[in-house]
């Protein structure tokens, strides 16, 4: 089967490191996971890194490596200078920085830059969903939402990212609910998507977004005044008021939307779109990941597809 293998696709996050082995369909053949992300690694860590997963998956010695992702950050491995917008997402590859003083040939792709005085706003690992999107679900113009620990909204048109705005959804709610005084009520990893808490919250969240802050703090004098079962729905109200905040500001206006997620965070965006009236297709973020490497790859190493 490792005959078949024709690239090392790797997704680099903050706090995850997704490996696949990908013949030339792009379809997975083996696939590494871990949660050695860029916040847990320094430069000199990421090499010895690859080297274990691509000896695991049982990789030739000559298999080319392409990475998106944080490995790619200022942080990282190695910087990979942002593309600024308008950016043609079928380019991408052209920007890709080699890694330096390494016998393997191993790539990071760009990452993207919106350079507005007003609204200043970058992407990385994004722009290769967004590529496989456009690729996969054929996207020629539409709004795509992609959650996560900073949330992605950004407008297609033409296979160009012309623009996009970032949402620090996760991360707030990962902050509050591991670090503040809501944290005695709640829950990171709880399911949420089915609670009703959630999507009372959602719908609060979309009517009156300004009232957020005061908003949050009820998640505390909720269960202190009136007992364990306001308690019981803390984290699905934090998470639907933080959410419905979000759509309220990037997705009301759009008819429909793209929604790129996968698991527990698809099924919460999903209720939450539903509670907001907004049309929307889901598709799996993993699929459009390896889609978008796979493309990249094919260009940079066009001889390697082509056997």
């Amino acid at each position: 089967m490792m005959q078949k293998a024709v690239i090392a696709a790797i997704d680099w996050g903050t706090s995850s490191f997704r490996f696949w082995l990908l013949d030339q369909a792009g379809l997975p053949l083996a696939e590494v996971r871990s949660d050695q992300g860029m916040a847990s690694l320094r430069p000199e860590d990421y090499g010895p890194v690859l080297e274990e997963a691509l000896n695991k998956s049982s990789a030739p010695l000559n298999m080319p490596v392409l990475i998106c992702g944080m490995a790619g950050s200022a942080q990282g491995w190695q910087s990979a200078p942002y593309v600024d917008l308008p950016a043609n997402l079928s380019k991408l590859h052209e920007a890709a920085c080699k890694i330096d003083d390494i016998d393997r040939d191993v790539r990071i792709l760009p990452g993207l830059a919106q350079r507005m005085p007003e609204r200043p706003d970058v992407m990385r690992g994004e722009e290769t969903l967004l590529l496989g999107a456009t690729l996969a679900q054929g996207v020629e113009e539409r709004t795509v939402c992609l959650p996560g620990t900073h949330s992605k909204w950004a407008q297609i048109s033409e296979g160009e990212v012309k623009g996009f705005g970032t949402s620090m959804t996760g991360e707030i709610f990962s902050l509050l609910a591991t670090s503040s005084t809501l944290s005695h009520f709640t829950e990171v990893h709880q399911e949420v998507a089915k609670d009703p808490h959630f999507v009372e919250a959602v719908a609060e969240g979309l009517s009156s977004p300004g009232d957020l802050m005061q908003k949050l703090f009820s998640v505390r004098a909720g269960p202190l005044l009136f007992g364990q079962q306001v308690a019981e729905g803390a984290t699905a109200r934090l998470s639907g008021l933080l959410i419905g905040t979000e759509i309220a500001a990037f997705g009301k206006k759009h008819e429909e939307i793209l929604l790129v997620a996968a698991g527990k965070l698809s099924e919460a965006y999903a209720t939450a779109l539903d509670v907001a009236g907004i049309k929307f297709q889901q598709v799996d973020a993993e699929v459009l990941i390896r889609a978008g490497l796979r493309y990249a790859a094919s260009s940079i190493w066009p001889e390697r597809f082509s056997q």
